[in-house]
């Protein structure tokens, strides 16, 4: 009696696990891409929520010493233990979710004072990750 062996295929082609390799390479590249937006707008709802914690430790400086921190002394003087203030109004001096310090004008441009990060490039204008945003757009926004 002739007995035939089942042949049965024991691995994938080379042509095969290149397809997946490519299937899955296409994937990735579009979740990254989606993912990324979420990234960005998640890193300026951090620094309006920064800037405005900022605002705030500004107006409490201006309530005691009925005058806001110059552009030398910056808002490291929030950080500060003062004769007026033993507790300091920020615990310390924040940076940008970019790793930047935030720029602190006095007198800012359409107020008393302005807070700003310039975004990701850390230039000022810019669009996307790349836009400033301010003390002054914080209401409007």
């Amino acid at each position: 009696m002739y007995c035939k062996k089942a042949r049965g295929r024991k691995a994938f082609t080379l042509v095969e696990l290149m397809v997946v390799i490519v299937i899955i390479g296409l994937l990735a590249g579009a979740v990254t891409v989606g993912v990324r937006s979420y990234l960005i707008s998640g890193k300026q709802s951090v620094a309006k929520m920064e800037i405005a914690k900022i605002c705030q430790a500004l107006d409490t400086y201006y309530a005691v010493y009925d005058r806001y921190p110059t552009s030398d002394e910056g808002i490291e003087v929030l950080a500060s233990v003062t004769e007026k203030i033993p507790d300091v109004l920020l615990s310390k001096v924040p940076v940008d979710p970019w790793g930047k310090a935030y720029e602190y004008l006095q007198p800012g441009r359409n107020s008393a004072y302005e807070v700003v990060s310039y975004g990701a490039d850390g230039r000022e204008g810019g669009e996307g990750a790349d836009a400033d945003i301010s003390s002054d757009k914080l209401d409007a926004s």
